[in-house]
């Protein structure tokens, strides 16, 4: 009886031990993989906002840690360049209170401060409803391109269900008012020197 059970005990052990190998082997092997996939989906997010760059606007990257969206997060700059001279901006930065929960975004702005474009890297938001901000579900964050800081008027950036300009979707509005919300935050904080330069942010 005892040998039977010290049997079963030795067979579950190698069996456990083997499947925590093979389960380590697998999150090693595809590690790469995943870092890869999300650079060349980064690579694509800034393509699209900005283009005629001749920097390497990855190895250009500077990080800010600041308060930003009501919570202190790693906030990543990618300057672009054109003959040595800076024509835009593109922030990289995350937006907690979507509705479920973090949305992660590229924030385009050009030196005038104008928006040259939005675009999500990695979000929760509900198939069929909250997903209409990738622009291969809808074209709705479009709308952003060349907005600013004051165009339209502070009491204008809000959904329209709260008294601003912007659509939302039918039956999901938390989504798009997140947006919304965290454009306007961005263009606030490019106020700020401090973003765009060496200067800490307090």
């Amino acid at each position: 009886m005892l040998r039977a059970i010290l049997k079963s005990g030795a067979l579950l052990f190698v069996f456990t031990a083997v499947s925590v190998f093979f389960v380590s082997l697998t999150q090693t092997s595809t590690k790469d993989v995943i870092i890869y996939n999300e650079k060349q989906l980064l690579i694509q997010r800034l393509g699209e906002l900005v283009s005629g760059y001749s920097n390497d606007i990855l190895a250009d990257k500077y990080t800010k840690t600041l308060k930003l969206h009501n919570v202190i997060q790693v906030v990543n700059i990618y300057p672009a360049k054109k003959n040595y001279k800076i024509f835009a901006y593109l922030i990289e930065h995350t937006y907690p209170n979507g509705y479920n929960g973090d949305i992660r975004l590229l924030t385009g702005v050009g030196v005038d401060k104008k928006l040259l474009g939005i675009r999500v890297i990695m979000h929760k938001e509900t198939p069929g409803l909250g997903d209409k901000i990738e622009l291969k579900k809808s074209n709705w964050i479009e709308q952003f391109l060349g907005l600013s800081l004051s165009n339209p008027t502070k009491q204008n950036w809000k959904v329209k269900r709260d008294g601003g300009i912007f659509d939302a979707f039918t039956g999901a509005t938390i989504t798009p008012r997140a947006i919304v919300t965290a454009t306007y935050e961005v263009l606030e904080l490019l106020n700020k020197p401090c973003l765009l330069s060496k200067t800490p942010c307090n």
